[in-house]
């Protein structure tokens, strides 16, 4: 992970948590690829919002967040321990259902990726489901906030995820979301099932 994009988030815990947004109105359809009460990892999980769901519709949730300060917010928030994990911290295997990743591997260096993505792979029992959302562009960058952001193109990341284990993909589809610096992005939104 990027040391100033962590920092940012440790730093600017409360205020983000303040911003978060309502879930994501794909958080459903994910849901209910899964048998019921799986086990989720959600990597990421900001403020906790998208666990909530999960937690309510009876998932076992595990959430995890790479800044302690955020972790704890959202663990708070919940009534539900949140872990502060890195994504190159993640160890498990076989061990979850399914992998929700909203709007956070995005923070991954593109050299990095591939690797982030064989452990999400190994966490994953056989026929898991994975989420994830990403900036779409050619190249990497930082916004107004000094965040890391690896922008990426729909036939490289097809790659990426090729070269990190069997995957077969569900959906692929595209979104506009507004940042928390205010500038609108052009998502990709994934969801493959490890084959």
């Amino acid at each position: 992970m990027d040391e100033t994009t962590l920092q940012f988030y440790r730093e600017n815990a409360e205020a983000y948590a303040g911003w978060a947004k309502a879930p994501s109105t794909r958080l459903r359809g994910f849901l209910a690829l899964l048998p019921s009460g799986a086990s989720i990892l959600e990597l990421g999980c900001g403020a906790g919002n998208h666990s909530a769901v999960m937690l309510a519709e009876g998932f076992s949730v595990r959430a995890t967040d790479g800044s302690p300060e955020m972790a704890e917010i959202a663990s708070r928030r919940l009534g539900h321990p949140v872990e502060a994990m890195r994504f190159d911290e993640l160890d498990a295997r076989d061990a979850h259902d399914g992998v929700w990743a909203s709007a956070c591997l995005l923070h991954v260096p593109r050299d990095e990726l591939a690797g982030i993505l064989q452990r999400i792979h190994r966490a994953l029992r056989p026929s898991g489901v994975f989420y994830a959302s990403y900036k779409m562009g050619e190249n990497d960058g930082r916004d107004s906030l000094g965040r890391y952001y690896s922008y990426v193109s729909p036939e490289w990341l097809e790659a990426t995820y090729a070269s990190a284990g069997a995957w077969l993909e569900l959906t692929s589809e595209t979104s506009v979301i507004q940042s928390f610096d205010e500038t609108p992005a052009n998502m990709l939104n994934l969801v493959v099932r490890k084959a």
